[in-house]
């Protein structure tokens, strides 16, 4: 069961304690980590001593880092249509405005080169209630971060966030399309895209230029009354069989980074997580 695409996992999925999380996903046979929260802290917020001590932790299990998941750009659009309040904002303590963006750029910039990463995820603004009328600001905004990225050797993944502006497929398409910026990519989310209502394979991702999708969450859920009810990796209504076999054939050769979500049996988020895990080893193995 040799996975045919690199396997990740965001750490904090599995545990705030980075070590026992690397364990569990080395014992998995994952070779990535995707960087969000560690220790209780979002990883915009660690000291460089506390981010070398979690490079070195990674290293010595022979993985590498393999994205900085940052806050960028989950924050309200200067001047936009008002947020929708339907959907739940996950901060994952960084509750960051408009005004910190730069400063937040910068830091995520130093903490990509310093782990050894060339991608930086990003968003799309807190979604609105007219979406459409923020996209000259989210152009603007990506630009801009693109191109600062460029002149670092960087790559912003924006993904498709069902609490932002750009939540599906056909959302991410038209921004690409937009914006053909080389240092802009996409973070493909396909079980965002299904709880904002698009069928994500094949229907959303025929959508996408393959080419431009520079990393992959996996998740898995379905939808109830427009809510998500989260559970094991490939057993709910996405088909992550046929997206990785998709990718494959599309020439995808990047990670698949497990981002769970299902709380797990009696709420035991890290057998969630080792569960998910090994599911995504064999859907991997597709």
């Amino acid at each position: 069961m040799t996975p045919k695409l690199p396997i990740a996992a965001i750490t904090d999925e599995f545990s705030q304690d980075l070590e026992r999380a690397l364990d569990a996903m080395a014992a998995i046979g994952m070779t990535g980590a995707e960087l969000r929260m560690i220790w209780g802290k979002n990883i915009i917020d660690l000291t460089d001593e506390e981010l070398d001590r979690a490079v070195d932790l990674i290293r010595a299990r022979g993985m590498e880092v393999v994205g900085i998941a940052s806050p960028l750009l989950k924050c309200v659009l200067p001047g936009g249509p008002p947020v929708d309040e339907r959907f739940q904002k996950d901060l994952f303590a960084a509750a960051y405005n408009y005004e910190d963006q730069p400063r937040l750029t910068r830091r995520a910039f130093e903490i990509a080169k310093r782990a050894g990463t060339k991608l930086i995820r990003v968003f799309s603004f807190w979604r609105t209630v007219e979406p459409d009328k923020c996209i000259d600001g989210i152009v603007k905004a990506l630009r801009d971060l693109a191109d600062q990225a460029a002149a670092e050797g960087l790559i912003i993944g924006l993904e498709n966030e069902h609490a932002c502006n750009v939540a599906t497929a056909r959302e991410a398409a038209r921004i690409l399309e937009l914006l053909p910026h080389p240092n802009l990519k996409l973070v493909w989310d396909p079980a965002n895209a299904l709880v904002s209502g698009e069928i994500p394979f094949p229907d959303g991702y025929r959508h996408l230029p393959v080419d431009r999708i520079a990393h992959v969450h996996a998740k898995d859920c379905h939808v109830e009354d427009h809510t998500p009810i989260w559970g094991p990796l490939g057993t709910r209504a996405i088909d992550w069989r046929g997206q990785v076999r998709a990718l494959l054939a599309d020439g995808y050769r990047g990670y698949i980074s497990l981002e769970t979500h299902w709380p797990g049996p009696n709420n035991d988020k890290f057998m969630a997580s080792v569960i998910c895990g090994w599911n995504l080893r064999g859907l991997a193995a597709a």
